[in-house]
């Protein structure tokens, strides 16, 4: 196992009704900047149930961040921040509402010229405008950890970033509101926390059962959960456990001593730049195509995940692995994910050159577990998928 620190310093409530928190989680000696998306809260009572707990607080609301945060709106909000004297934030949203957020916090306290600075240089954050964050949508994880992605579609970017200062102070996770999602969008939060999993447990064997364990173990409850939370969202208990599998994928606990890939997701990115196809389908249609190019370094992970997820038994090292692959595959279509590009445009021509030279451009050139994954590497990756 590696050396590792873990700082996870966020306070989650969980659980039905706690939305009423907020009163006192929130301090009520500053201005409050309550963000959210699209309105969606207003129709499913979870507007009235914040505002209420915020009655007594002085608040100032800012709605309209995309499902992919576009960093043009969130300059927006960020001058009503600057000229407001706003000194604390509420996201009320999914993860793209928080991951916006995220982007505010460490932009409020930002020094340099040009806020883009922090995406484009990936410049860390040690310390931003605090903010806590009700969860309407689970997937992303970004309610427990200090990560976030921006889009900017005039340049058909998605830039991550992130730093120690980026957690959010609480996060209230509770359950019900997953009763009114669409299933489009749920099969999207399963098929998202499961490959934040996988980015983080399918590398290659490292001393560690602990971790595996807990990523299998995460792995095999979104399977469990993943048809009764599509047939009736207002299933308390699939819904609890969804909601915390999609925490706990991407908190920070399973990544920690193991070597962990992430290529899926940056690869992946580029697809959602460039054609806006949501986020987990693009991992759904690049996750097969990285795992078979990228065959001979995975293979003894993936073995054991087919025999411990999928009780594949039978077979050499190579047969159980390509069944795995196989299986996943299988997982996303099973949730009503196409898992090829075809499936979501025909304008793919010459399509694995911009993702190279897209890469090459932000720096990421050596992507993976070995950092083996070049620019040329990837573009052949997508191209196996389309």
């Amino acid at each position: 196992m590696r050396n590792f620190e873990l700082y996870v310093p966020t306070k989650i409530i969980f659980g039905k009704g706690e939305i009423k928190k907020l009163t006192t989680e929130v301090p009520k000696d500053k201005k409050i900047l309550l963000l959210y998306g699209g309105g969606s809260i207003k129709k499913n009572g979870i507007y009235v149930q914040v505002t209420e707990a915020l009655k007594d607080h002085e608040v100032i609301e800012f709605s309209g961040i995309e499902a992919n945060p576009e960093y043009t709106t969130l300059l927006k909000a960020l001058e009503i921040i600057k000229n407001e004297d706003i000194g604390y934030m509420l996201a009320v949203g999914g993860g793209s509402v928080i991951d916006g957020t995220k982007f505010l916090s460490s932009a409020a306290l930002y020094k340099g010229d040009n806020p883009w600075d922090i995406l484009a240089k990936r410049i860390r954050t040690f310390e931003g405008l605090p903010f806590g964050t009700v969860l309407t949508l689970p997937a992303t994880g970004s309610e427990m950890n200090s990560g976030a992605v921006v889009s900017r579609s005039e340049t058909n970017q998605k830039m991550v970033m992130g730093g120690p200062g980026l957690f959010p102070q609480f996060s209230i996770c509770d359950p019900t509101v997953v009763h009114s999602i669409p299933k489009r969008q749920l099969a999207n939060g399963v098929a998202d926390a499961y490959t934040h999993v996988l980015e983080q447990y399918m590398t290659y064997p490292a001393d560690a059962p602990l971790q595996d364990r807990f990523s299998e173990g995460i792995l095999q409850t979104l399977i469990e959960i993943a048809p009764e939370i599509i047939k009736d969202p207002s299933n308390y208990k699939a819904a609890s456990n969804f909601m915390w599998c999609c925490t706990m994928a991407l908190n920070g606990y399973i990544q920690k001593g193991v070597p962990t890939d992430w290529s899926v997701h940056m690869i992946a990115h580029e697809l959602t730049a460039f054609y806006g196809i949501d986020h987990a389908r693009t991992l759904a249609v690049i996750l097969p195509s990285a795992y078979t190019k990228k065959f001979e370094q995975k293979k003894e992970k993936l073995a054991q995940y087919a025999e411990r997820i999928f009780n594949i038994s039978e077979g050499t090292t190579e047969e159980k692995a390509k069944n795995a692959i196989q299986k996943t595959e299988e997982f996303f279509q099973s949730l009503g994910i196409e898992t090829k590009l075809s499936a979501y445009t025909d304008d793919y021509d010459g399509f694995s050159q911009k993702v190279a030279k897209n890469l090459k451009d932000h720096g990421m050139t050596a992507l993976g577990e070995h950092q083996d994954i070049t620019p040329e590497v990837a573009a052949e990756i997508v191209e196996m998928a389309y």
